[in-house]
């Protein structure tokens, strides 16, 4: 018998992937090696910028960039991570913040301004809020996984040697991106009823936000035209492996069950000028 594929991987300590890490998913075609990064985002960047991985999560803006400047990578519409994009915009709890438009003509902190996360907060903002986007300076701190491309001039990096937190509750900035805690830490969500909201917007627009998606090189996927299909059939037993040992459910995996959501995080990223046009979906993914 041929041996098996052997495929350099890097994907978080999900639940729905734990049954593909620890064994209990396997394939006679396909053996996953896998590799840690800390923090997970060090994975994407290794991806994106060097041939040490095979197959990686991947934030779907890192994702979108990486096809932007011609890099050998494509997606597998398997979302492995996602963020209310509602509530990961947070203020201190005594500012004068009440709302979204009241950060116009302010500064707000990112970590970086191609991040997925950011991009779905600032299309949320924008979108659903009204709010001027280019009224917003974005203090960022550190360059996007992308080393080709470069911030628009509406983002400007963070000179000092304080975080984003500290800074905010300094006065410098008016609201942060990325905080996991809120009250009574001291911050409060800038959308007020957050997750509420978040949940009335996935409810009426009918669109999950998606951070990161499966991503595999190229070449690998043209030389085994079956890999696609496999490692589909791979990430689906884990997550029904995963749930019945009650593990939260994910989002549906394939392209067609989130071509919407992906195509949305696109729209928003042209919009938000990190790409010259918006991208079609199909050209950045298997059609699986």
């Amino acid at each position: 018998m041929t041996d098996p594929l052997v495929l350099r991987t890097s994907v978080g300590k999900h639940a729905h992937v734990q049954p593909l890490r620890d064994g209990r998913v396997r394939s006679e075609r396909v053996s996953l090696e896998f590799r840690d990064y800390e923090p997970l985002p060090k994975a994407f960047r290794t991806m994106v910028r060097g041939d040490e991985l095979d197959v990686s999560e991947m934030a779907v803006v890192t994702h979108l960039l990486a096809h932007h400047y011609g890099k050998p990578i494509t997606g597998i519409a398997i979302p492995l991570w996602s963020r209310l994009p509602h509530t990961n915009l947070v203020s201190p709890a005594d500012s004068s913040i009440a709302g979204p438009l009241d950060l116009q003509g302010s500064k707000v902190g990112v970590r970086a301004y191609a991040q997925t996360s950011g991009v779905w907060v600032r299309g949320v903002l924008q979108s659903e809020y009204g709010v001027d986007l280019n009224s917003i300076i974005w203090l960022t701190m550190e360059d996007a996984h992308l080393e080709e491309y470069d911030d628009p001039a509406i983002a400007v990096r963070n000179q000092s040697s304080s975080g984003l937190r500290q800074l905010m509750m300094a006065g410098e900035l008016s609201a942060i991106m990325g905080e996991r805690e809120v009250d009574p830490s001291g911050i409060r969500s800038v959308i007020p009823e957050a997750e509420t909201a978040a949940k009335a917007w996935i409810a009426r627009t009918g669109i999950y936000p998606i951070n990161h998606i499966l991503t595999v090189r190229t070449p690998i996927l043209e030389a085994h035209p079956w890999l696609a299909q496999e490692l589909m059939e791979m990430f689906d037993e884990a997550r029904r492996i995963a749930e019945a040992d009650g593990a939260a459910a994910p989002p549906a995996y394939g392209l067609e069950a989130n071509r919407r959501s992906l195509q949305l995080a696109f729209d928003f990223s042209a919009q938000q000028l990190i790409t010259p046009r918006v991208y079609d979906v199909s050209e950045l993914f298997h059609p699986i």
